[in-house]
């Protein structure tokens, strides 16, 4: 920077360092004292003048040396410097703006910026001139400019307006530059990007993809599964009703022995009993008396075994006073005939199931109190009925001998056609069945109905 010159500033101080500089050239003056005061104010003034000419000098070779600086400043800065009127017309040009147009500065000073121009820039360079022009600072924009000889680069424009003098026109001071590298590693940047977010969802859609793939391969194991269980419940059903249908003719063959054997020859023994009393009759009373309380007896027997057939093919208590007495009822008598104790502990809201329910949980509770005095060695059985919040449950719990549960549910043979007919009576009227047993735990049967109607065909 310049340093400014102290003469003009300070007449007092310079007269000061005169009068020093006259002292110390030590002048001996031989007149008289107006004229050696004469000569005194004279030699202060040249010494003053001197001084001023020394600070002007130095003045002026800081400028030159700060003009120097500024110019190559302009000329050789980074970026191209123009100073443009209102109208587009060059004022001033440096070098750097030469060379990256490939023209001599002589030849774009008084030239419009415009014909420096493609077509399609003059009408955007002309708006943002304005704009400057108007006294709207930092005003940026692109053009496309053309290079003597041929060739093009996109340039990008930075302006502020410029104070001139009063009265003269408008114009701004105009910094640019080649932006075409910046604006291909932009548009590189910005398709790099674009790639990057493409790879991001192609990523995407391959994981979407790959997960719709294992859940299609899982759905197929699932269906596969679900097939292969199908195909081995229709066996075990097909297996089942030929069971059902076996078991089925076993029962009435029992039955029909039973009344051959019981209630046939019952009947036989009053008919013969009646024939003699036929006879009698004819032959007088003696012995009569006797030989129909004989008669009477066997028919007594014989309604008896009727009922106790009845019960077996249905209790009518199940129907007359509703599931909780039939099945005290049953267990008491099964009590009675194996020594098993049985207790059972159940709740009212069971009597507001169905009829269809209640027979299927009696079928259960009988099946099962069947199935311990066959094979479990038990000593104790408990059966509950409790309400939980999506329905009836019941459970029958023995302290007999445990098995392997999937292998008689899944195996073959006419063993576990109860356990079987058990799970199909539930599942009619939409219920879920299981079984626990393990070894000293005994074995559990766990029989679930829910509230609602029950299905067709329920027994």
């Amino acid at each position: 920077m310049m340093s400014k010159p102290t003469t003009a500033d300070d007449p007092a101080d310079l007269r000061r360092r005169a009068e020093t500089r006259l002292r110390e050239r030590k002048i001996v003056k031989q007149s008289d004292f107006s004229t050696q005061r004469l000569f005194h104010e004279l030699e202060v003034h040249r010494i003053e003048l001197e001084m001023q000419n020394a600070e002007l000098q130095k003045t002026r070779d800081e400028l030159e040396v700060s003009l120097e600086k500024i110019t190559d400043l302009y000329d050789f800065a980074p970026v191209g410097y123009f100073s443009i009127d209102e109208s587009g017309v060059i004022l001033e040009a440096n070098l750097k703006s030469a060379a990256l147009l490939g023209m001599e500065r002589a030849g774009l000073v008084n030239r419009s910026v415009l014909y420096l121009m493609s077509p399609e820039s003059r009408p955007v360079f002309l708006a943002f001139l304005k704009r400057v022009c108007n006294g709207t600072k930092d005003q940026e924009c692109e053009a496309l400019l053309l290079k003597k000889g041929g060739g093009s680069f996109l340039a990008g424009f930075r302006a502020t307006s410029a104070v001139g003098p009063v009265g003269a026109r408008r114009w701004c001071r105009v910094a640019f530059g080649d932006v075409t590298d910046r604006k291909k590693a932009e548009e590189a940047q910005r398709r790099l990007e674009e790639m990057a977010n493409t790879n991001l969802g192609l990523n995407r859609e391959i994981v979407r993809r790959q997960t719709v793939e294992h859940t299609l391969k899982k759905s197929e194991q699932r269906q596969s599964l679900l097939v292969k269980q199908s195909r081995h419940m229709q066996g075990q059903l097909r297996h089942l009703s030929h069971q059902i249908l076996q078991a089925q003719e076993e029962e009435r063959m029992r039955i029909s022995r039973d009344l051959h054997d019981e209630i046939a020859q019952t009947l036989v023994g009053i008919n013969v009993q009646l024939a003699a009393l036929t006879k009698e009759a004819a032959g007088g009373p003696k012995g009569l008396k006797q030989k129909i309380a004989r008669a009477q007896r066997m028919v007594e027997k014989s309604v008896e075994k009727v009922h106790q057939f009845s019960r077996k093919l249905r209790p009518a208590l199940l129907d007359d006073l509703g599931l909780i007495p039939a099945l005290h009822a049953f267990m008491k008598g099964f009590t009675k005939r194996t020594g098993v104790h049985t207790s059972l502990t159940a709740i009212a809201a069971a009597e507001r199931l169905d009829a269809a329910k209640r027979t299927v949980l009696f079928r259960v509770a009988q099946e099962a109190l069947t199935n311990v005095a066959r094979h479990a060695q038990a000593s104790r059985v408990e059966v509950t009925i409790q309400k939980l919040p999506e329905g009836i449950c019941m459970k029958i719990m023995d302290d007999g001998k445990s098995f392997q549960v999937d292998r008689v549910l899944h195996g073959k043979g006419h063993k576990h056609l109860g356990l079987l007919g058990m799970r199909e009576r539930l599942e009619m009227v939409g219920g879920s069945f299981a079984v626990e047993s393990a070894p000293g735990k005994g074995t559990t049967i766990i029989a679930h109905i829910p509230p609602g109607k029950a299905a067709r065909g329920a027994l």
